[in-house]
């Protein structure tokens, strides 16, 4: 986080991910930005107004000030690239798009999914299955 720039939000992701960890350090590295970046596994979910479940369910931000999270999946990486510089913010305002937002979803399911075959995961980072889901 940027020292000049008022924070406008958290990040949070899985930390107990090697491939979502491995993202993570790409953002840190090349997207410059003023959001707290945050595992679900060391953040205050109450204060932040989420659970367990949406930590372990996909990426979400969660707006400075607010509690709860105003979005999760691609929604939440495009709140985060719009707090960035100007290339950045295009992008989360383009990935932000409906129409972009619902492919967005589905490669990130696929990725969810996945992510434990993906450069960088391990089998710890495969998501668990809840009873009922058809892997849709």
């Amino acid at each position: 986080m940027s020292g000049d720039r008022q924070h406008q939000g958290t990040f949070v992701y899985d930390g107990d991910c090697a491939f979502c960890t491995m993202c993570i350090r790409f953002i840190e590295r090349r997207v410059p930005n003023n959001a707290t970046i945050v595992p679900w596994q060391w953040a205050d979910l109450p204060a932040l107004g989420l659970t367990r479940e949406q930590g372990l369910t996909a990426v979400q931000w969660v707006p400075a000030g607010a509690t709860g999270a105003a979005g999760a999946g691609p929604v939440a990486i495009a709140a985060l690239l719009r707090t960035s510089n100007p290339l950045w913010r295009g992008a989360g305002t383009v990935l932000d798009l409906r129409p972009v937002t619902a492919v967005a979803w589905l490669v990130y399911r696929w990725i969810a999914d996945n992510r434990h075959r993906l450069p960088g995961g391990t089998a710890a980072c495969a998501v668990p299955r809840q009873p009922g889901d058809t892997g849709t």
